[in-house]
């Protein structure tokens, strides 16, 4: 028994895990997984998120490991058409930072071992949900083995294949796109440094984010669905559309991925909270998924301690569930216009798609909203 459960031991799952345990509370995390993630996946941590990862005080560590990106550039046809600056954005966090999942998680799940222990629980996989309406019982199985386990409390963090949301029978708002990408990790080559660089090219957008340990991610919108190859493919993508050579024999990861929206039409079914992708699957492409899930997490911290002291939060946790599928609708909205700023196009739709871009971004006030939107704020 425990006073919350939180269903997924991802980056959302053990934030809020942290949250809960600095504050005394008891709290059992099921992890399908046996061990940690190691592959980079997402990396874009963004000011609104380090700002509530400051709170568990995992912040300063993961500054410290990761890259600061505090500049984004376009580039088309081989000239540079705006840069932007996040300055502005944060007066604690003033960039992106770029850390690979694995590395995030790891940190993570480092604090929930240091306020509990036994707090993560891996090789779990829930089966059943059952809510009486005043505890809730996830039957589950663990090295072969049935097990249950029982709290005050529900969250469910468990991703975009959750198995929470569907023992919930909770409906989903579904929208497929056409498009689709190829991203992977390589050494660095280029001359950007701790820049962030989008190329605008007529042949679809290329994205380029400096990582630690010298290495830098490309993203590649393919022309074509059934575009797309290895890590040679992708290199020689790279060198058409932007003219800048990547060696392929550095490549140490290589994902490619379509684009889907799923918006939970509830979050919030008695005792149980859907949270993160599980609630909200946005396009990758702007890199707010993961940090949405935190805010969701940070935003539910309060209601839930105030739950468990005998606080009536119906009202509170109504209003929570309002805010946050605004913000995932708002984030899906944000997606839909990067992607179709990456899209292909004809000779005289990319010279008048990029004379805007750059029209644009000089006009000062136009380039700070942009920026404030691109890092979450």
């Amino acid at each position: 028994m425990a006073d919350v459960l939180v269903i997924g031991g991802g980056p959302v799952g053990l934030f809020m895990a942290a949250l809960l345990l600095q504050h005394g509370v008891s709290v059992r995390v099921l992890e399908q997984r046996t061990g940690a993630e190691p592959h980079s996946r997402a990396i874009g941590i963004h000011p609104p998120s380090l700002d509530a990862l400051q709170g568990i005080g995992v912040a300063p560590a993961m500054v410290a490991e990761g890259v600061p990106i505090r500049r984004g550039i376009a580039v088309g046809g081989g000239r540079t058409l705006a840069r932007m600056s996040f300055a502005g954005v944060s007066e604690g966090f003033p960039f992106v930072l770029a850390l690979p999942q694995s590395r995030t998680e790891a940190v993570l799940e480092q604090r929930v071992r240091q306020l509990d222990p036994d707090a993560v629980h891996r090789g779990v996989r829930v089966t059943g949900l059952h809510d009486d309406g005043g505890r809730v019982t996830a039957d589950a199985t663990a090295g072969g083995s049935a097990v249950r386990y029982t709290a005050a409390i529900a969250i469910a963090a468990d991703g975009v294949r959750s198995t929470v949301r569907p023992l919930l029978g909770t409906a989903v708002r579904a929208k497929d796109y056409r498009d689709s990408y190829l991203m992977g990790d390589f050494a660095d080559t280029t001359r950007f440094g701790p820049d962030a660089a989008l190329f605008l090219e007529s042949a679809g957008i290329v994205e380029s984010f400096p990582m630690p340990g010298a290495l830098r991610r490309w993203v590649v919108r393919l022309a074509d669905p059934g575009d797309g190859g290895d890590a040679g493919w992708l290199v020689q993508t790279i060198r058409e559309r932007t003219g800048i050579d990547v060696d392929p024999a550095s490549n140490s990861m290589l994902s490619r991925f379509g684009v889907r929206t799923r918006l939970v039409r509830r979050m919030v079914t008695g005792r149980t909270v859907l949270i993160g992708d599980a609630a909200h699957e946005i396009s990758p492409i702007g890199g707010q998924g993961m940090n949405l899930g935190w805010l969701d997490a940070a935003a539910l911290a309060p209601l839930v301690l105030a739950s468990l002291d005998g606080s009536d939060v119906g009202a509170a946790l109504r209003n929570f569930e309002t805010r946050r599928t605004a913000a995932a609708a708002r984030a899906a909205r944000q997606s839909e216009i990067n992607m179709a700023l990456g899209r292909p196009l004809t000779a005289g739709q990319w010279a008048v798609r990029n004379r805007a871009v750059a029209a644009a971004a000089a006009v000062p006030a136009v380039n700070g909203f942009v920026a404030r939107r691109f890092t979450m704020q």
